[in-house]
């Protein structure tokens, strides 16, 4: 689909982004041909709901029950249009690869301050980005894992899955290097994939069941499980079911990001200052609806709820589809829900090769990465290095049985935090805000600061213990990892940093 009806009227678009481009201080390097639709398309394809919902269902189902996961759905996706709304007003202003450290710098009120808050942003946003693929390509393993156990005697272990995932890895990476070209088709299939095909797989699900569960069940049902298997009480027990029900929004929070990928890819979109930013919202928004009617779909369509949690294929999912279909109709059905998550990892891996490109071009990252193949017209060191980092960060699955659910939680503080530190730069510094094309007049600063509490809530929330009992195989490692990345990011700032890295 192109959003230009002549190649002439593109090419005029594309001189006026070069030049805009040019007067936010950076060259054209990235081949600008991408539409509003594939710019939507990779944020779309990145969020996938499909992708979030069945890798983090058993997580939801055990950790608030459905009550939290329907409520929870509307309470997230509705915060995060604030969030949303306040990228994309930023977006429209500073339409870069860089994304949230680039707003950073230009929001700050000093030149100082501005090379601080552009490597501070830079850094989060940087390890969010890989490890939101980690989160995505390590579900998709954990999926053909379990598929493969339905027929035939495969036994899933930490090492075989460690296998398929790398071997996801090496072929989104190959996507990246070879068919950089093929990425414009394969972004148009994957939207058909993520909304027909997700709207029909659900509509699919709740037609064939057999029965289903009243409404009370789908919103007002609370459980707290046992995640952990040692038959210990859980937190609505020890702590409240407030608390459980606050942990329990990680599936929602987690699904509903990624949309920075629009801001990523606005130097290779035409009219990017429009484009970018209305890719950025209007991904969320379709996500919110697509998602939430997956999940209201799959809740109806549970046929006995202690089986479904106690699956003895380890995924609830799958086994809601085996309970209606059988098991070949399973397959077919839940192959669809892999090649959805396949798509998901390969833009993710996408946008995080061109944020590390822009942030090594800033002097972010080593300038060795900031190159752009003559031939394949792709970022291909910074697509193996973002490939290289995911995969780093998933070895951690081979010793603990939260890692998953801690590398989710990463992604979803790193990025949020790199999204929330421009917004709260332009809440706090409005005279250094000069709107673009998409401007939010008055409501600017409430969305804005909406945006920043909401951001500030869940980065506490999602570094609090979240399986009983805390244990070293079961503790939550966020607060440790967000640690890390902090007193790097601080440390290398006041040891080095400061006295040659200059930003954007």
């Amino acid at each position: 689909m192109k959003l230009f009806g002549n190649s002439k009227a593109a090419d005029e678009a594309n001189t006026r982004d070069e030049g805009e481009l040019a007067e936010l201080g950076y060259k054209q390097e990235l081949q600008r041909d991408w539409s509003l639709i594939h710019n939507f398309g990779v944020s779309f394809s990145i969020i996938s709901v499909v992708t979030g919902i069945t890798t983090l269902f058993e997580y939801g189902l055990t950790t608030g029950g459905p009550g939290t996961m329907t409520v929870g759905w509307i309470v997230v996706s509705s915060l995060t249009t604030f969030v949303g709304l306040g990228m994309a007003e930023i977006t429209s202003a500073h339409p870069t690869s860089g994304g949230p450290y680039y707003w950073a710098a230009m929001l700050a009120p000093n030149d100082r301050q501005a090379a601080f808050f552009s490597w501070i942003t830079g850094w989060f946003n940087f390890v969010g980005q890989f490890a939101v693929t980690t989160g995505i390509t390590f579900g998709c393993a954990n999926l053909i894992a379990t598929l493969a156990t339905v027929k035939g005697g495969f036994v899933p272990t930490p090492g075989k899955i460690i296998g398929i995932y790398a071997a996801l890895l090496i072929s989104h990476g190959l996507v990246n290097t070879f068919g950089v070209r093929i990425l414009r088709y394969l972004n148009n299939s994957s939207i058909i994939l993520h909304s027909l095909g997700v709207g029909a797989f659900a509509i699919a699900v709740v037609a064939a069941a057999p029965t289903h569960q009243p409404a009370r069940f789908v919103f007002a049902k609370f459980y707290d499980g046992d995640i952990a298997g040692t038959g210990d009480p859980g937190w609505a027990t020890r702590a409240s079911p407030a608390y459980v029900a606050c942990i329990g929004v990680l599936m929602s929070q987690y699904t509903i990001t990624g949309f920075d990928a629009s801001a990523h890819l606005s130097e290779e979109t035409r009219r990017a200052s429009w484009s970018a930013p209305i890719g950025v919202l209007t991904s969320i928004i379709c996500s919110a609806f697509f998602g939430f009617f997956l999940l209201l779909c799959l809740l109806f369509s549970i046929q006995d709820f202690d089986s479904t949690v106690d699956s003895e294929v380890g995924q609830p999912v799958l086994q809601i589809l085996l309970d209606i279909f059988g098991e070949d109709g399973a397959i077919v059905l839940f192959t669809l829900v892999i090649i959805c998550v396949w798509h998901c990892g390969l833009f993710s891996l996408t946008s995080n090769s061109r944020m590390m490109f822009a942030f090594s071009r800033d002097h972010g990252i080593p300038r060795f990465f900031h190159k752009v193949d003559e031939r394949f017209q792709s970022p291909i060191r910074t697509v193996w290095l973002a490939a290289t980092l995911a995969f780093i960060l998933g070895l951690p699955s081979l010793g603990s049985s939260v890692a998953f659910a801690a590398a989710t939680s990463i992604a979803t503080i790193g990025l949020y935090i790199s999204y929330g530190l421009p917004i709260l730069i332009g809440l706090l510094y409005p005279r250094n805000f000069k709107k673009g094309p998409f401007n939010l007049g008055a409501f600017s600063r409430p969305v804005a600061l909406v945006a920043c509490l909401w951001i500030g809530f869940i980065t506490i929330i999602f570094c609090l213990p979240n399986v009983n009992p805390v244990t070293s195989q079961t503790l939550n490692y966020t607060p440790v990892a967000v640690g890390i990345v902090a007193l790097w990011a601080f440390g290398t700032w006041f040891l080095s940093a400061r006295k040659w890295f200059t930003g954007p």
